[in-house]
């Protein structure tokens, strides 16, 4: 099982079927602030759609097409972040992430994406990482900013939620400009 260490409290690890009650409840837990930005917590009803979601995130793990671990903060889940699909012939990948309203705002997103960032680029190879967010969703959009990514446009219309059209920014990183970065530090 994938296990990366971000520091002394907080971790990365596969999603697993062990993991479904605990996954559900921070969703549910946090089902308000999500469905701002997000469609599955609407989705999300009984933990069997959270089993049936870790079931096919182990499946694109299989496939080498993705998948999803669980973000782990001082013992408990916080959060859940994922390579969407991962283009083997382009060398790219799209992340995507969410955390429990109550761990915002506290840098463990953006030390979970730099971990996934690292991995894409040393381990799977990648040349391109890129993240989309809505243009409206500050808190996500300044993670990848942060994070030195350059904003590569907008897609209008991008996607239908609670009967309202969401224009989504691309952001990416391109692996030069990573290590570029990183070996100032």
């Amino acid at each position: 099982m994938y296990i990366a260490i971000i520091d002394d409290q907080t971790y990365l690890s596969i999603l697993q079927q062990t993991h479904s009650q605990e996954l559900f409840d921070l969703i549910d837990g946090s089902r308000d602030s999500l469905k701002s930005w997000l469609e599955f917590p609407d989705k999300t009803i009984t933990v069997d759609d959270t089993e049936a979601f870790i079931h096919r995130s182990l499946s694109r793990f299989a496939n080498n097409n993705g998948y999803w671990a669980g973000i782990w903060h001082k013992g408990e889940i916080v959060g859940s972040i994922g390579y969407l699909w991962i283009d083997s012939d382009s060398k790219r990948t799209e992340i995507g992430y969410w955390l429990g309203s109550k761990f915002e705002g506290k840098g463990i997103m953006t030390k979970a994406c730099n971990t996934f960032i690292t991995h894409a680029f040393n381990d799977l190879h990648l040349t391109k990482v890129e993240i989309g967010a809505a243009t409206n969703n500050i808190k996500s959009r300044a993670i990848p900013e942060r994070l030195g990514f350059t904003q590569e446009g907008v897609i209008r219309n991008y996607e239908l939620l609670h009967n309202q059209y969401l224009d989504r920014v691309i952001y990416g990183l391109i692996k030069e400009e990573w290590l570029a970065r990183n070996s100032l530090t």
